[in-house]
């Protein structure tokens, strides 16, 4: 298998098509799909519904694998150069975390599902990624504190509280990769707050792609890439993408002034 040495790492998609195996006709990504992101670079992905944001999280965890290309080109995803296929499986989840919509919690304390990110951690490492994440916040709120059990599915917690716990255990894992998918749609405006201030902490050092229905979440980062039926319509920052008139990061905006009235 290919090592990965350097701390800050380069993610490249090459020529990829994609459609899920129940709906092979249907492409969700591509044809010949591609986008560089730079080792150390902040990337949104934004578009509508259906645009094949989250397809690309999916597929750089190997929750799926990519098609083979019909006319003989390269279709890879490179991690520093290197194909995640010839990447030890192992090697990929360690240097890749997810924040997603509905983080899994376990039917355990609030301690046990930050230490999922590490095993091996002490329990200072597990309390300074709480206190990073901002969960100590709300958990010295309850008699048992860390201690104190989630519930099943983590139901004891509001969703701001799941995230933020989500947001610890990556922080605890200190993956080189890290994916936000979405990971405060589902929440009121004080939560996404506190929990965009635990990303904000997250986001130094490593390189990140940040998948975003709510535009105002991607402000900080480097460029924006917006997708449209499994295609960049257009990249830029997100300044030079705001006042592109009539573009489609325009048409997004938009959209959302619409809907948040």
């Amino acid at each position: 298998y290919a090592p990965l040495h350097s701390r800050k790492l380069p993610i490249e998609f090459q020529n990829l098509t994609f459609a899920y195996p129940t709906r092979p006709d249907a492409a969700v990504i591509g044809p010949k799909f591609s986008l560089k992101i730079r080792a150390g670079e902040v990337m949104a992905l934004v578009g509508g519904s259906g645009s094949g944001k989250s397809t690309i999280a999916a597929l750089l965890t190997r929750l799926y694998d990519i098609s083979p290309s019909e006319d003989g080109t390269t279709s890879a995803i490179l991690i520093d150069g290197h194909d995640i296929r010839d990447l030890d499986p192992s090697t990929l989840r360690e240097c890749v975390g997810i924040v997603s919509q509905e983080p899994l919690l376990f039917s355990t304390t609030i301690e046990e599902n930050i230490r999922y990110g590490k095993l091996s951690a002490s329990d200072e490492e597990v309390r300074e990624a709480a206190r990073v994440a901002h969960v100590l916040e709300f958990a010295e709120n309850f008699p048992e504190g860390l201690q104190t059990c989630v519930g099943s599915r983590g139901t004891q917690l509001s969703g701001g509280q799941r995230q933020r716990v989500a947001v610890a255990r990556i922080i605890l894992k200190d993956p080189r990769i890290v994916v936000f998918d979405e990971a405060t749609s589902a929440l009121d405006a004080e939560s996404e707050f506190h929990v965009k201030h635990a990303i904000g902490t997250v986001m130094k050092d490593r390189t990140v792609i940040s998948i975003a229905h709510r535009l105002s979440t991607i402000r900080d980062s480097d460029r924006v890439a917006v997708l449209k039926s499994g295609k960049i319509a257009e990249m830029g920052t997100f300044d030079e993408l705001a006042r592109r008139d009539n573009g489609a990061f325009q048409e997004l905006m938009g959209r959302q002034l619409v809907l948040d009235e």
